[in-house]
């Protein structure tokens, strides 16, 4: 992957950045999101934030490579701490857990007071950001699901507003974990996982029917979940 090569998720990441985007982008790696940005858009300026010094090497050398020292800040810092409230609109973080990314959000929350948009990409559990983004008053406006290289990804978008406007309140737990527009859409990506992820659960769920003692709660659960997923892949 490089700059002018950009992995198709990033690019979707990219995509949901406004013109002129004032962004960070918090695990930035080699820096590619925001040299594929500012490369693209003249007036987008950048921070790349970094925890780890290889990558963090690697970002300056990216940025130096394609002259963007003027636009784009490599810093090397944990999470939100490269950045000073009020220094950025958005927010990018992509590429890792998602409880990983929720708790870089809320460790960082008083680095958030100007930023008006976060883009989210968890490589797993995109239910603890959407929990997040509910719980701190920032809507989700859009998602996205897709596949590549044999994973399957979800990307979020949301905007400080009011976090219920994208879900119906009857199906809130449900519509967290699943997402309440990808459920509307049922792409094939979202198809695919979600079948593969009921198969799991029916397995587990027999298994521990099974077992000498049951974990009522558990078993509770996965019935549920499985139901969910039943009504969502049947329609």
């Amino acid at each position: 992957m490089n700059v002018h090569q950009l992995s198709e998720r990033l690019a979707k990441v990219a995509e949901y950045l406004p013109a002129g985007a004032v962004f960070a982008d918090i695990g930035s790696d080699h820096a590619y999101l925001p040299c594929y940005v500012c490369l693209k858009d003249p007036q987008a300026q950048a921070i790349a934030g970094e925890v780890n010094q290889g990558p963090y090497d690697s970002a300056l050398n990216e940025v130096k490579a394609h002259d963007l020292q003027s636009r784009i800040d490599v810093r090397l810092g944990d999470g939100l701490e490269v950045i000073q409230p009020g220094e950025v609109e958005q927010v990018t973080i992509a590429g890792m857990g998602g409880p990983l990314i929720r708790d870089i959000l809320d460790r960082g929350r008083d680095k958030l007071t100007a930023v008006n948009r976060i883009i989210a990409q968890p490589n797993i559990d995109a239910r603890s950001i959407r929990q997040w983004f509910y719980t701190h008053g920032y809507s989700l406006i859009d998602e996205q699901i897709m596949e590549e290289g044999g994973h399957i990804y979800e990307i979020l978008a949301a905007e400080k507003g009011d976090p219920a406007s994208a879900y119906e309140s009857a199906d809130l737990e449900k519509e967290l974990w699943l997402g309440p527009y990808l459920m509307k859409e049922k792409a094939a990506a979202f198809r695919k996982k979600w079948r593969e992820e009921m198969i799991k659960k029916e397995y587990i769920l027999d298994q521990m029917q099974k077992a000498a003692t049951v974990d009522a709660v558990k078993v509770d659960t996965l019935q549920k979940e499985i139901k969910w997923l039943q009504e969502v892949l049947s329609q």
